[in-house]
């Protein structure tokens, strides 16, 4: 008798069967690389993120620098020109090249300047471009 009455109160509490482990640890297993990869595309993207900010402020703290400049300055000269090591070099020892160009305003006396940050980042080319009038004071 006290069989009998085992084997009903074990039908359907017999716990989980391998499968059902199996296929739920599976299920877990892909859940944890999904979001693995998901935090690691967010780093990713963190990096660029912080990348072109950087660079961006490089374009800036330039073009103010040539904004504060006498107007026959040197550093205003017409044409194009590459960072300056007499600067700090700062973009080139970031990874970045750092260019601008100094071009006059046709009919006022002002200069155009345009001031080019580039960053080569997995294969890709990413340029921050700033420009400003910078006109002659009497």
């Amino acid at each position: 008798m006290r069989r009998e009455q085992h084997n009903r109160l074990g039908v359907g509490e017999a716990g989980f069967t391998l499968l059902e482990i199996i296929v739920a640890i599976s299920i877990l297993t892909f859940g944890i690389l999904a979001v693995a990869s998901m935090q690691s595309a967010a780093i990713r993207g963190n990096q660029l993120g912080y990348r072109l900010t950087e660079g961006s402020t490089l374009a800036q703290d330039r073009l103010e620098f040539l904004m504060s400049r006498p107007y026959n300055d040197a550093f205003l000269d017409i044409g194009t020109n590459i960072d300056d090591p007499l600067l700090g070099g700062t973009a080139l020892d970031r990874g970045y090249t750092l260019t601008y160009d100094v071009a006059d305003v046709p009919g006022v006396n002002a200069k155009l300047i345009t001031v080019r940050v580039s960053l080569q980042e997995h294969g890709a080319s990413r340029t921050t471009e700033l420009r400003c009038v910078r006109p002659q004071l009497l």
